[in-house]
């Protein structure tokens, strides 16, 4: 039987995957859209996919039933378990993020051995990825490129640069065991930094005080900052993570000199958030209350990230630079959001 050919998203029912529907959907040529989520799919996107299946990616007859029912040309693996969630429950975070994206490349290669296809895999990867020593190593060393201190100490961490290799390791070597035998799998990832979001209050990630603080704070609630002041990471507003995306997925294959690539903005101090977010909301009330624990993950992490890799081989550029993060995307529709008066 002879199946139309699909994009799969996994995570759907998250922002990222809202805006993937959104985009595919509005685009004539895009193949038709399959979701996966642990959930329901919000019901104003059901008219814009092919079908949604509701359970979890560890479900092996789950999976086989999407694949069996549909030939699936392209693949958004955006279903994980975040970093704060993680160190909760670090076998659970294996599972999910590991075995479950195991489960997803074998999928993956089937599809394109079935369907005499490559099929591309998209994975976001994470700043987590990185394990400097120290906070005076990482004040030194600048921006890090994609291959500069991988030895992350959270098992999001660990799981995502796992991933990373394990997908190389899918497009490149996995069952080409003579010249008749081609890759099955067009792997690509996007290492992400600190995504905020105007419209989602983040959860379990360990990035996540700065969006907490500029939600928490727009809702005229106090905010305690879970890391010091002088905390500087790498961020970049939803919109362009969305995109980050999409645009990995379009490049042309013969562009792409590696799999794994970082894409930034801009970076910023905790401290450098607060006064943000106090200028526009005058009776904000944050103070800095480090929390020891996920302090000592963000200190082994990037404070700032090179990807003038991904600007020279696929034109990556976010739209949202510091500035326009702020005063374009995000005060105006948190304010709205909450009905705060801002100035």
């Amino acid at each position: 039987m002879a199946h139309d050919s699909v994009i799969l998203i996994t995570g759907a029912n998250g922002e990222v995957g809202h805006g993937l529907i959104e985009y595919f959907a509005n685009h004539d040529h895009a193949p038709a859209i399959v979701t996966l989520d642990l959930n329901p799919l919000d019901e104003a996107l059901h008219p814009l996919v092919k079908a949604h299946y509701v359970g979890n990616i560890l479900d092996d007859a789950l999976l086989a039933s999407i694949e069996s029912d549909h030939a699936i040309e392209t693949i958004f693996h955006l279903a994980a378990l975040l970093s704060t969630s993680g160190e909760r429950n670090p076998q659970l975070a294996h599972d999910v993020n590991v075995n479950g994206t195991q489960k997803l490349l074998d999928l993956a290669v089937r599809a394109g051995e079935t369907h005499q296809r490559t099929v591309k895999f998209i994975f976001p990867s994470s700043i987590a990825v990185y394990g400097l020593p120290n906070v005076t190593i990482k004040e030194s060393v600048g921006a890090l490129a994609e291959d500069d201190y991988l030895s992350p100490t959270t098992m999001y961490g660990i799981n995502k640069l796992y991933c990373e290799n394990l997908g190389r390791y899918y497009a490149r070597h996995y069952k080409q065991l003579s010249e008749e035998e081609v890759a099955r799998i067009d792997f690509r990832a996007v290492r992400f930094p600190g995504l905020i979001s105007a419209h989602t209050v983040p959860s379990g990630g360990t990035s996540d005080y700065g969006p907490e603080m500029i939600h928490t704070v727009a809702q005229g609630q106090p905010y305690t900052c879970f890391v010091r002041p002088d905390t500087t990471l790498p961020f970049m507003a939803m919109p362009d993570g969305i995109q980050a995306l999409i645009d990995l997925s379009e490049a042309p294959r013969a562009s792409l000199t590696r799999e794994v690539y970082n894409v930034t903005s801009f970076s910023l101090r905790a401290s450098d958030f607060a006064e943000i977010v106090t200028t526009a909301f005058p009776n904000a009330e944050i103070r800095f209350k480090p929390h020891m624990g996920r302090q000592s993950i963000v200190d082994t992490w990037a404070g700032i990230i090179d990807d003038s890799v991904a600007r020279d081989d696929w034109g990556w550029s976010p739209h949202y630079d510091r500035d326009a993060t702020f005063n374009q995307y995000l005060l105006p529709h948190i304010a709205e959001k909450y009905r705060t008066p801002q100035i």
